[in-house]
């Protein structure tokens, strides 16, 4: 075996982003949306759903992503303790997502530069093993259905030329579009972004880097004629209304949720370079004599050749950290340069 050290042009950094569907089986379009019949009778199901591709009955079923309501009153749902008002279950779904977004325990929702009276929203989460580092901008296309009427939404990620940041990470506005860009003309039915949305803001926020997607209810509550999807809901106080399931049955209905994920895989290539003068002699002990130390045969001093099966890669303490195995050895003698190029991913 022999050294060579590695001189610093022989290293090489690169990275790149894969992206694939966040649905089970890769699935690229969710069209088929199930919830648990128990957890929707269970205390839970009043402020939070799961969503599954399959009926709860089949062995086969997985969580696709989970819907919460938030309410920073505390509305929407029975209180913890009667007599304490506002400690809810949907009060602390919405603190919890204001400190995972904002990092401020007293900040507001902001949609697109307005804050809604009505402080309260809907998170959907995808569920981890849905998706791999995050999700991936302009893949997002969610279609709501009230009826005869259809809202299509989909993040703002191809229109802006500077990302925004919050606490959690990237963040871009959802918008009415497709394919992370909103529609171009302000008339285009069924998907018109009208005058009425300045009311509210955008539909919510897409935020890739934690997998959550928040809808403001405020742009849902609107008409129809004013792109809301009449969704119609007004939380009451210390009341169980089961909120994620008027959602639910919006996104259910219209049979339609895309969604991809991304991972950045970052690569050290390493050149490993045997020139002509270099590694022609054999090192195994069989070929020396044990007795005179001469080489026993001499064609291996006048012609040697050797075969390179792999590269060990050593530090400075002498401890081998990766090994390279090559798919074929290849011949090596004075007239042969041989470069190897190693890719490490981590």
């Amino acid at each position: 075996m022999a050294y060579k050290r590695l001189d610093p042009e022989d290293f090489v950094v690169s990275a790149y982003s894969i992206t694939a569907p966040a649905w089970t089986n890769n699935t690229p379009t969710l069209t088929t949306f199930f919830t648990s019949s128990t957890q929707e009778g269970s205390p839970s199901g009043q402020y939070y759903l799961n969503v599954y591709n399959l009926d709860t009955s089949n062995a086969n079923t997985e969580i696709q992503f989970n819907i919460a309501y938030g309410n920073k009153y505390g509305s929407g749902s029975l209180l913890y303790q009667a007599g304490i008002n506002g400690l809810s279950p949907t009060r602390t779904v919405f603190g919890q997502f204001r400190n995972l977004i904002y990092g401020d325990e007293n900040t507001d929702f902001s949609f697109n530069g307005v804050t809604p009276v009505y402080q309260d929203f809907f998170a959907i989460t995808l569920e981890r093993a849905r998706y791999k580092q995050s999700l991936f901008p302009g893949s997002l296309n969610l279609t709501l259905r009230n009826g005869a009427n259809t809202v299509y939404l989909t993040d703002n990620s191809n229109d802006v030329t500077v990302d925004s940041f919050l606490d959690c990470g990237r963040v871009y506005q959802i918008v009415s579009g497709s394919n992370g860009s909103a529609i171009s003309s302000t008339n285009s039915a069924p998907n018109a972004i009208a005058p009425g949305m300045t009311i509210s803001g955008s539909y919510g926020l897409f935020l890739p880097d934690i997998g959550t997607i928040i809808l403001n209810k405020s742009a849902l509550n609107l008409s129809i004629a004013n792109g809301g999807t009449n969704l119609i809901y007004t939380p009451a106080s210390n009341t169980n209304d089961k909120a994620p399931g008027k959602l639910f049955r919006q996104i259910s209905a219209s049979a339609n949720f895309a969604l991809n994920s991304q991972e950045t895989i970052t690569s050290d290539f390493v050149f490993c370079r045997a020139r002509n003068g270099e590694f022609n002699y054999t090192e195994n002990p069989s070929f020396i004599s044990g007795s005179t130390g001469l080489v026993l045969y001499d064609t291996f001093i006048q012609n040697p050749q050797t075969y390179i099966t792999s590269i060990g890669m050593y530090n400075d303490n002498n401890e081998l950290l990766a090994v390279a195995k090559l798919s074929k050895p290849l011949k090596k003698d004075f007239t042969k340069e041989t470069l190897v190029r190693v890719k490490l991913d981590f």
